[in-house]
């Protein structure tokens, strides 16, 4: 009998058929996404685009092996805080500024455009996490079984091993999240890749 984990190359091949960069822009244009993404990211500390990595995962049926995924995670974290997080607050620092002048104001769009750059950077990061994996490396595997509350299995995903993540204040910042989650995962196709 097969393992009914075993990774199925028919939803890899289907995932790689879907760059993550365009699942991301599409799923980030529905109802409350953005709101939730931003929520995540502001309160809960979390990296939108970790997240819409694991979206991306779900759609196709597939979710990432938790220790290969630790060891990514922290390059996907180093990236976000070096580049990403440093052009966010050179946005939000001119924010002010910008009122008072149409100079800061294009700077500040430039730097904007510059933070989506370094956004998609990320994202296809985690693509070619997943798509270049070596031949003797699993790094994701078919999910045993959809789980019938997708929010909470992107929260499990999410925490996993991020005990040292300052956002972890406990169980009831954790139930905080789930609206969030709920919105943006209500937004997902659960059967689009995994037929």
């Amino acid at each position: 009998m097969r393992n009914s984990t075993a990774l199925d190359s028919t939803r890899l091949q289907r995932l790689q058929q879907a760059p993550l960069w365009d699942f991301a822009l599409a799923v980030y244009a529905k109802p409350g996404v953005e709101a939730a993404c931003l929520t995540l990211q502001e309160e809960a500390g979390l990296d939108v685009c970790e997240v819409l990595f694991h979206c991306w995962l779900y759609s196709f049926g597939l979710e990432a092996l938790p220790a290969a995924l630790e060891r990514e995670r922290e390059q996907r974290r180093l990236w976000q805080r070096d580049v990403t997080e440093v052009l966010r607050g050179l946005r939000s620092d001119l924010k002010a500024k910008a009122e008072a002048s149409e100079s800061v104001t294009a700077l500040r769009e430039t730097i904007k455009q510059a933070e989506l750059m370094a956004e998609r950077e990320n994202l296809q990061r985690w693509q070619a996490w997943v798509w270049e994996a070596p031949d003797d490396e699993r790094r994701v595997i078919n999910m045993a079984e959809k789980s019938p509350d997708a929010a909470n299995w992107l929260r499990k995903q999410l925490l996993y091993s991020q005990s040292d993540h300052p956002s972890n204040g406990g169980i009831k910042a954790q139930k905080a999240w789930l609206y969030p989650l709920q919105t943006l995962t209500c937004q997902l196709d659960p059967h689009q890749g995994a037929r």
